[in-house]
Formats: C-alpha cells, sequence, structure tokens
C-alpha cells in the first residue's frame, strides 16, 4: 500500500483542481439548453398551433434530428463511473461505480479481489519502484547494498502488500462480514466528498447492507503491522514500530479513499472520457 500512496496523493490532487476549474465557469457551465427565449416562445405558442405541426417539423423528427433544442440532454454515463484501473495502470478493482446497488461479496469473491489486487502486474512493477526509493535512502541499513540488499527492500516491501491486502479485503471482512468495496458517492460539493471518503475509513458497508465500524481497515492494518514484527530486522521492531507502520497504512487507505472517490471526475473533466 505504500506504493498506492503515491499514485492516490497525485489522482487527488488532480481531481481538486478540475473540480476547481468547473466550479470557475460558473453554475451554467454544465447546462446544454438554449437561453435566447426559444423555450418561453414555444410555451407561450397556442393550441391551435401545437395541434397542427408543420410537414417539415414532423420529417425532421422521423429522421432523428432533436425534437426540441430545450429538451433535457442525455445523462453524463461518465458521472461516477468507476473502471478498473486508474491511469490505465493502477488497479482499481474495488471501487463500486455511484448509485449501484450489488449484492454482496461472498468469502470466494473477498479472496478473489485480494488475490487481483496483490499480484496484478503492477503490483511487481510499483513493489520494486519503491523498494529502490528505500534501498536509494538506506532506509534500513540492516538491508545492506548492492543486488542482495535491494532483494531485501523488494521481498520485505512485497510482503507488507500482500499481507496488508488480504487482511483488509479477505481475512478480516470474511470474519466481521463487511464488504471491502469502496462506494463513489459522486454527488455533492468537493468538501462532503473528502468528508464521506475520508469516513470510509473507519466506516464501511456490511454483507447485509448496513453501515458498521471498518474492522477490516483499522483492524486488519494493525494485523499487518503487527505480523511485520515477524520478518523486519530487531532494529525495526516493538510497539512503536508497529504502531507508526499501522498510522502508515491508515493514510494510505484515507488517500487511496480519496483518489477513488474523484477519479471519475479525472477521467471525464481531463482525460474527457464518457464512457
Amino acid at each position: 500500500m505504500k506504493s498506492a500512496t503515491i499514485i492516490a496523493t497525485a489522482l487527488f490532487w488532480a481531481a481538486s483542481l478540475s473540480s476547481g476549474s468547473l466550479r470557475a465557469q460558473g453554475p451554467g457551465a454544465a447546462e446544454s439548453h438554449a437561453t435566447d427565449g426559444t423555450c418561453k416562445q414555444a410555451e407561450s405558442s397556442s393550441p391551435s398551433q401545437e395541434s397542427q405541426p408543420d410537414k417539415g417539423t414532423a420529417d425532421k423528427k422521423a429522421d432523428g434530428a432533436p425534437k426540441d433544442p430545450c429538451a433535457p440532454q442525455s445523462k453524463d454515463e461518465s458521472k461516477g463511473k468507476q473502471t478498473s484501473r486508474m491511469l490505465w495502470i493502477v488497479p482499481n478493482f474495488g471501487a463500486v461505480s455511484a448509485n449501484t446497488n450489488l449484492p454482496s461479496l461472498s468469502a470466494k469473491g473477498k479472496f478473489w479481489l485480494a488475490t487481483e489486487d496483490s499480484f496484478d502486474y503492477s503490483a511487481f512493477v510499483w513493489t520494486g519502484i519503491i523498494a529502490g526509493q528505500e534501498f536509494g535512502l538506506k532506509d534500513y541499513p540492516e538491508f545492506g547494498q548492492g543486488m542482495a540488499g535491494y532483494g531485501r527492500y523488494y521481498w520485505h516491501n512485497f510482503v507488507d502488500g500482500v499481507s496488508g491486502t488480504y487482511f483488509t479485503e479477505a481475512i478480516v471482512p470474511w470474519v466481521s462480514r463487511e464488504d471491502p468495496r469502496y462506494y463513489t458517492l459522486e454527488h455533492g460539493n468537493v468538501p462532503l466528498r473528502m468528508f464521506y471518503a475520508l469516513s470510509r475509513v473507519v466506516l464501511t458497508k456490511t454483507d447485509s447492507g448496513g453501515t458498521s465500524f471498518n474492522w477490516s481497515e483499522i483492524g486488519g492494518n494493525a494485523l499487518e503491522a503487527g505480523l511485520s514484527n515477524a520478518y523486519y530486522p530487531a532494529e525495526e521492531r516493538g510497539a512503536r514500530q508497529t504502531a507508526i507502520n499501522w498510522g502508515a497504512q491508515i493514510e494510505s487507505a484515507a488517500l487511496n479513499n480519496l483518489a477513488k472517490e474523484f477519479w471519475p471526475d479525472i477521467r471525464r473533466l481531463i482525460f474527457r472520457q464518457k464512457k
């Protein structure tokens, strides 16, 4: 999850900028209806005129031309729509599009979700990048240098990611009967949506459709932080280091939620993707 923090931060700030640009255009920016009085003229026409449409108008309707310039335009299908990946690379398998009701995940479904996230090709790439960063900064001098040292950074990061994902998306949700997926809010202003995304760290949907304390995220990350004591050097173990690791995972989860919430806006407003 360390690697996702960098991507999530970048996506969140991009979404904030895109949302700000939309507000700057004014409340009429998203409207595509006529505003030159055409609607009012149509409304004031006499009943006799309405009951006798001219032949040309009837032909246009038959040809599929717009029947009324004032008629509401079709809904933007990209609003609140999640994709399986963010930026075509980062896995986004657990994000649910806005206004979507899905059946609860079975135990098999939860473990499959964790497996997809843990062993996606991008997981190996991002682990390599983060391992390289820590290797260059010598975050854990006990690992040493050279190829052997880099290998130690790599497998420690990989085990961190896999264990954290299985604890938060499969094992704890299976026991607590919680839904580990993120349900997009989409509507409301930016602060409201930010608050909602951050609140999903401590609140989550249950298998029965209710809302409960998010044992999957809070407890799952605590288990991952505790497990790291079994394979990190003695200098990196103990209650203090475990608490630091747990806090870092919670921060990463919060940033991931923000990225997921605003990813549909980034697709629609920056990349101009409508489907």
